[in-house]
């Protein structure tokens, strides 16, 4: 029997609701597959920062690298200063785990209905690779004359060529089993340096990887193609802010961020990767038990998929399109389901589905 050692971290607000019914669903899953997956439960987030001060400790970082996976709820707690969370403990676990890509599928699955008139399951199946360490969200930067009229605020954004390279050669990759397609989105019209440096990084690839369709977007043209052209896109590699910007229209179209899974991955190292839905923690609807989980149990989907046990990440994937496929009268109701109820569902859907 596989045995793995998955870190759970529910975090703030309706995270820990919806990694519960993750692992629920995984729980039954692994029993189906002969799988042994070991649960550790970590308390990070808002409400320990602000009853100890502590975001990260080394000693729970320490820990952390010797998961295979780590399983994240949100973060957010009223009373904790914007930006506290999101460096002190996400961006500290990407960067000290070197977790250099952010994967978002931007998929409308089979059941879901999307707001776009037109766009179908067959027309909208891509997955976005966001660089996950540099960029924007790298941290650089200052502010001087802090409280003076001459206030002065500056945010770098800082692309290398090791970290961009690293990144877009994840994205041929993954087109190779895909359809073969990569699309790079940025600004290189009016962001010169950063996108030279990205331009170059692809084309230089674009020869080691021939049997790729390589193409350029703009970012502004991009939100309209998503949109009006979803099937323009199978691999997207693209910045940190690019990135997250893009991946939260692509969570729109496809149904809402409750449906939207993500995984921040070091595919060149031992390090375990973190998956956790795109929403945030909710803090208005928490312990109300109508948070959706379907975005946390694709997530553990995707965990499943990158310690190699596809099979069971394909069972996720079919329990979930199974459960919404029952269509409005269960799911999409004026009163919301309840989030254990959902959970169940999906569960009770894997335990009888075909191996």
């Amino acid at each position: 029997m596989k045995s793995y050692d998955i870190a759970v971290l529910g975090g703030d607000g309706i995270g820990p609701e919806v990694v519960a019914e993750e692992c629920k669903v995984l729980a039954v899953v692994a029993t189906r597959f002969n799988l042994r997956l070991n649960f550790t439960e970590y308390n990070l987030g808002g409400e320990r920062f602000l009853r100890t001060g502590e975001l990260l400790p080394e000693s729970v970082l320490t820990e952390l690298r010797g998961h295979d996976a780590i399983l994240l709820g949100a973060l957010g707690t009223p009373g904790v200063p914007v930006g506290v969370l999101e460096r002190g403990i996400i961006l500290a676990l990407r960067t000290r785990l070197d977790q250099y890509v952010n994967v978002r599928p931007v998929r409308l699955l089979p059941g879901v209905t999307s707001p776009v008139a037109d766009i179908t399951t067959d027309r909208c199946d891509m997955i976005v690779l966001r660089e996950n360490i540099e960029g924007l969200y790298g941290g650089a930067g200052g502010i001087s004359y802090r409280g003076t009229p001459a206030e002065v605020a500056t945010q770098e954004s800082v692309n290398t060529y090791f970290g961009v390279e690293r990144l877009v050669r994840v994205g041929f990759e993954r087109a190779q089993v895909r359809d073969g397609r990569l699309t790079m989105f940025h600004k290189t019209n009016v962001l010169g340096y950063a996108g030279s440096l990205w331009t170059r990084v692809v084309d230089e690839l674009a020869e080691e990887f021939s049997d790729v369709q390589v193409d350029y977007v703009n970012i502004d043209a991009a939100c309209l193609y998503l949109v009006t052209q979803p099937e323009r896109f199978d691999v997207i590699v693209t910045d940190s802010m690019f990135g997250d910007i893009i991946t939260d229209l692509g969570a729109a179209v496809t149904g809402g961020i409750g449906l939207a899974p993500s995984a921040s991955l070091s595919p060149s190292s031992e390090m375990p990767g973190s998956f956790e839905p795109i929403h945030g923690s909710a803090p208005d609807i928490a312990g109300k038990g109508i948070a959706n989980p379907i975005g946390a149990i694709l997530a553990g989907g995707l965990c499943l998929a990158d310690l190699g046990e596809v099979e069971a990440a394909q069972m996720v994937e079919e329990a979930v399109v199974a459960v919404l496929s029952l269509g409005e009268e269960t799911l999409n109701q004026t009163e919301p389901p309840p989030t254990a109820e959902i959970g169940d569902l999906v569960a009770a859907v894997a335990e009888r589905l075909e191996l």
